[in-house]
């Protein structure tokens, strides 16, 4: 497997940016395009409109030896206009650069025909709910789906990567499979052990559980920490903001902060085991820390469990 970093959390010019990955050893990047990222690394309206701005932009990779592993346009494509633009804006850059995976969020429908906000199901009751996933799967996110698949094949991408992300209606490995098997193989997931810890869930058996149907199409290497003393009295479900995590009941931690060394190297075992041989992308959303230590100590952690 080779080590890779999703940008959008290194705060550095871009070319600063790529001296660091070289230092470090990172081979290769995940570079945000818009959405919810602020995209510090890319003007997708500029490289899309000027021949001359993508060359010069992928000389500066080329020139490092620095793979271009995705593009990622998470967001909300199903229930946003402007979100499902930046998509295809970037199935279409991704055609222009020579890039066959782009990682995404599933995107999260409203409850019903008429609204503006998305709704996030999460039990089976009241009975209503189940009114508003038949809406949310059958009348959106399948035909809507199915839409984004076409536009993809249509720009050369080989496989899109949804990831396992709360308040989207992809966000284990069950969703995904479900959604798969109406859209087809060109939808897998991209693995984030972090939101599963949260959700209770455990990655090692999700990646087997993807392994057999050959669905691990990307993986962020991503912690996360239960914190003692708040989330015993409340659970694991949590509304405060990530700003706030001295309250919160579980955090977003730098890789090894949450779960050992040892943990990511049986979980990075059985990837491989499950067929998996693709790049790893740090994504560090570890607040506690400044940004370059967050980033340093979570690369530590991953050149030990990845054998590098």
């Amino acid at each position: 497997m080779r080590l890779a970093i999703k940008t959008c959390t290194l705060d550095m010019p871009f070319e600063e940016m790529l001296d660091f990955c070289v230092e470090q050893g990172v081979h290769a990047v995940e570079i945000g395009t818009g959405n919810w990222s602020a995209a510090p690394h890319m003007d997708l309206e500029a490289m899309l409109s000027s021949e001359t701005v993508r060359r010069r932009w992928y000389d500066q990779l080329q020139r490092r030896g620095i793979a271009l592993c995705a593009l990622n346009c998470a967001g909300n494509p199903l229930a946003y206009e402007r979100e499902w633009m930046v998509t295809e804006q970037t199935f279409r850059l991704a055609e222009l650069l020579g890039v066959e995976k782009i990682v995404m969020m599933s995107g999260l429908p409203s409850g019903c025909a008429g609204d503006k906000t998305p709704v996030w199901i999460t039990t089976s009751w009241p009975p209503e709910t189940q009114n508003i996933l038949d809406y949310q799967w059958n009348e959106v996110a399948i035909p809507q789906w199915r839409k984004l698949v076409h536009l993809a094949q249509q720009h050369g991408i080989r496989r899109i990567a949804l990831e396992n992300h709360g308040m989207q209606l992809v966000y284990h490995p069950e969703s995904l499979l479900r959604l798969r098997s109406e859209v087809g193989p060109m939808v897998g997931m991209n693995l984030d052990p972090s939101h599963l810890f949260w959700m209770g869930g455990d990655p090692i058996e999700a990646a087997r559980v993807l392994g057999e149907a050959g669905a691990i199409y990307h993986i962020h290497a991503k912690d996360a920490r239960p914190e003692r003393r708040m989330c015993g009295p409340n659970g694991m479900l949590d509304t405060k903001p990530i700003e706030a995590f001295r309250d919160r009941a579980w955090n977003y931690v730098a890789v090894g902060a949450g779960h050992s060394v040892r943990w990511w190297k049986e979980f990075f075992s059985v990837v491989r085991m499950c067929g998996y041989d693709g790049d790893v992308s740090l994504e560090m959303e570890d607040l506690t820390l400044p940004m370059l230590e967050g980033h340093l100590s979570s690369l530590r952690t991953l050149k030990e469990a990845l054998v590098l």
